[in-house]
């Protein structure tokens, strides 16, 4: 996705009240969902706060999955990244935990890992593109959001 495009994807939002199903959108360089009728937006996925009115999101996981085009051996295919944020409590001064983000692109029968990155979503996608081989890389524009 490109910083000109606007992409929506489906996930899940889960913390101790239970799990609820929510879309991400991500556009003009920001971030946006809605989780229990509060909008929250922010440059990047760990960077999401209340638009207005709402409580900071804290002790929470947020999973979703995003297609994206992957150019191997000249030919393109489509290959999923799966996506798993944990965000760690907070208290009046902020953050107490670090934002936890790990991603997994699924590609050609193979599954290549970030690892866990407390940095934003580029720097751990840079992680899977280094483990790609040689005559692999991901097709797709920079996303937007990311720092």
């Amino acid at each position: 996705m490109t910083a000109e495009s606007t992409d929506t994807w489906a996930g899940w939002y889960r913390d101790r009240q239970g799990a609820e199903a929510i879309t991400l959108t991500a556009g003009g360089r920001q971030v946006r969902t809605r989780i229990r009728g509060v909008e929250y937006a922010g440059g990047d996925f760990a960077a999401l706060e209340a638009v207005g009115e709402g409580e900071s999101l804290s002790s929470c996981v947020m999973e979703w999955d995003i297609p994206l085009p992957v150019s191997a051996d000249g030919a393109v295919e489509q290959a999923t990244l799966s996506c798993l944020l944990a965000l760690g409590e907070r208290d009046a001064e902020g953050p107490v935990g670090r934002a936890e983000l790990s991603l997994t692109l699924h590609c050609r029968g193979a599954a290549y890992a970030s690892g866990i990155a407390g940095g934003g979503f580029e720097e751990a996608l840079g992680r899977i593109r280094s483990q790609l081989p040689t005559d692999t890389e991901l097709a797709a524009e920079p996303l937007v959001g990311a720092a």
